[in-house]
């Protein structure tokens, strides 16, 4: 039956099943290890999904800005003196410029998703003798909610948007006792007003955003804030999340304008989101280098203890490369084994904290992502320390005289 099997096969799978003992309990350490590698790979790559996607959840990955207005320094009679104090002048709400051709030209380079205009600044919104200061914002419906899924965060109305109505978060309506379907005037600080139809409640995800966020449309947003036909902001997404900055830099190289991206805006997180990384790799490294070191000590006393059988081998016309390769061969197999194993540990461990811990109200605390080639990379790195840590014994094996092995 193993007539076709290579000679080094035989060896290696014969020496691991008459070190049985030793065998189980490498590939039990391995699994061990594999395990560790994917629960928490896994479990890191989930909470930082939520993480960012909480982040995300009411923001852009870039917002283009019109560039500050820069006050010039008055000179006095002497050209060679100026005044050494220049007050930096009130940042107005204003458009960007030809908003319209920009759009067309962003949202045709690579890595960019989705482009919207925006036309946003402060206002108060009255119901009676309440008042309250908000941040209005004029969206484009279509193309803003692939942006900020806002029908995704309705709790009460509608999130249809026409002329006539605006959506505003939930505190704001409790602050000024309104419900769905209630009048709202909405007075901006230049003296234009209009009044709207309450047409949804919305839950953003913080308290300070649902006190003040309320979204028009863009043409009612404009005629409000007297940026008839502009636009105060372009909000961009793109493919890649971790490319923001790096395409922010090059619109804002492009354009002139100020281009801000979600990591910029988010230092802290992000340096927060780059610790947990590095932890993980870390954790990575250290449980690879443990199963190495486990599989090379076992295989170094499987060579001391076979160095007979080993010199008969040779004796009996083994090549030193046969002799080598089926040392690695035999790392190789335990590395295997214990990924395989600690692979299903790691999902069924995966399931078990998917099951049970959960929020107050039952949901799960996130949603972990178990990506097939996770088990397959965790599976790669396990045989490939296997075969790395039997390089050493299977080197030593190789360089064993015959006669003197025999010998003992």
């Amino acid at each position: 039956m193993r007539d076709w099997l290579p000679f080094e096969w035989i060896a290696a799978t014969r020496f691991l099943r008459e070190g049985r003992a030793q065998s189980l309990f490498i590939v039990a350490g391995v699994a061990i290890g594999v395990a560790v590698i994917v629960f928490m790979s896994a479990l890191l790559s989930g909470l930082q999904l939520n993480l960012v996607r909480r982040t995300l959840s009411a923001q852009s990955h870039i917002t283009l800005l019109p560039p500050d207005e820069i006050a010039r320094p008055l000179r006095d009679a002497d050209p060679e003196r100026e005044l050494a104090r220049v007050q930096r002048p009130l940042q107005r709400v204003r458009s960007i410029d030809q908003w319209r051709k920009l759009r067309g030209q962003l949202q045709a380079l690579p890595g960019v998703a989705v482009v919207t205009p925006v036309a946003a600044g402060s206002a108060f919104a009255q119901r009676g003798d309440a008042s309250r200061a908000i941040q209005l914002a004029g969206i484009e419906p279509e193309t803003y909610f692939r942006i900020v899924a806002l029908p995704d965060k309705l709790v009460a109305g509608s999130a249809r948007l026409d002329a006539q109505h605006i959506l505003v978060g939930i505190e704001l309506a409790n602050d000024l006792g309104v419900r769905v379907g209630d009048k709202l005037r909405i007075a901006a600080a230049n003296g234009n007003s209009v009044t709207l139809t309450l047409g949804g409640l919305l839950d953003l995800g913080s308290k300070p955003a649902n006190q003040r966020n309320a979204y028009v449309l863009l043409p009612g947003a404009q005629s409000l804030l007297k940026l008839v036909g502009g636009a105060s902001s372009l909000e961009i997404n793109v493919s890649d999340l971790f490319a923001a900055d790096r395409i922010a830099l090059d619109i804002a190289g492009r354009t002139g304008l100020k281009a801000d991206s979600w990591i910029g805006t988010n230092a802290q997180f992000f340096s927060a989101l780059k610790a947990q990384t590095i932890s993980n790799t870390v954790i990575r490294l250290f449980v690879a280098l443990s199963v190495a070191f486990g599989i090379a000590s076992v295989l170094v006393v499987s060579v001391v203890q076979r160095s007979k059988e080993i010199g008969i081998l040779r004796a009996m016309g083994a090549s030193r490369g046969q002799v080598l390769r089926v040392f690695l061969l035999q790392g190789g197999l335990l590395g295997l084994g214990g990924s395989v194993v600690g692979s299903a540990i790691g999902a069924g461990a995966l399931a078990l904290w998917h099951q049970f811990a959960r929020n107050a109200d039952g949901t799960p605390i996130f949603a972990l992502a178990i990506e097939p080639a996770l088990f397959g990379s965790a599976a790669l790195l396990a045989t490939l320390v296997g075969l790395a840590a039997a390089t050493t014994p299977a080197l030593r094996a190789a360089r064993l005289d015959p006669v003197q092995a025999i010998r003992g």
